[in-house]
């Protein structure tokens, strides 16, 4: 069995103009909340949720552990006056920042190739902090039809590099980990694959990284058909 693991953001997809940390886009969302439920809250009010949602950014306090959006949401909200529906805040916040999910062109028609070659299609993916894992998934509806098993950091519990995302992958065909293939785009995505030991190739969409292996689908499906059985053309 022929498993291979996409990272997502920055592999298979992005959000326009969206940078690697986004916490310049917690103002913005914490307003838009501010403003559709007409509560009476200070710019001070706001610039707290700010830094307390900051505080859980990854990128800015590193953690493999994930926290939920809904507990985040609490946490930024707590101390705002009145009571708060922390599921419509959370779609307000999202809904004002106005991410645009953008599927690679490629992405979609390599997907297809490794089918027709046998492959299972799964992804593993790092949801960005305080999103929920629907609103992503809505986002990436075309592209999930290709996948046959997703895992985020909010399904599984834990970001990468820890390796128990990707252990569920491969408990769930039952193979080993250092048989999987792995692509993604970051060095976390490298350090896990050491980690467990399976082959990865690190993606450059951009072409400002001189280690990476690849830089779009035609390179990888050039990797991979050297691996196949000699009978694929």
């Amino acid at each position: 069995m022929k498993v291979i693991v996409f990272d997502l953001g920055g592999t298979l997809m992005e959000f326009q103009n969206m940078p690697l940390s986004w916490v310049n886009y917690y103002k913005k969302g914490f307003e838009s909340i501010a403003k559709a439920l007409n509560n009476n809250i200070s710019n001070d009010d706001i610039d707290l949720s700010v830094e307390i949602m900051k505080s859980y950014n990854p990128r800015v306090n590193y953690r493999e552990i994930e926290y939920t959006s809904q507990f985040i949401f609490e946490e930024s909200l707590k101390h705002w006056k009145g009571d708060i529906d922390i599921e419509k805040a959370i779609k307000i916040f999202f809904d004002g920042i106005n991410l645009m999910a953008v599927i690679y062109r490629d992405s979609i028609d390599m997907l297809k190739y490794l089918k027709s070659q046998g492959y299972i299609i799964c992804a593993l993916t790092d949801i960005p902090s305080a999103m929920p894992d629907k609103y992503f998934k809505d986002r990436i509806s075309e592209l999930l039809k290709h996948i046959d098993l997703y895992v985020s950091s909010q399904s599984c519990g834990y970001r990468k590099p820890n390796p128990y995302g990707i252990k569920l992958i491969a408990d769930n065909y039952n193979v080993r980990l250092s048989d999987l293939i792995f692509v993604g785009d970051e060095e976390k995505d490298k350090k896990l694959s050491e980690k467990i030991g399976c082959k990865f190739y690190l993606i450059d969409r951009k072409e400002e990284n001189k280690n990476a292996d690849i830089h779009n689908m035609l390179d990888l499906k050039n990797i991979l058909k050297c691996s196949l059985p000699l009978e694929v053309k």
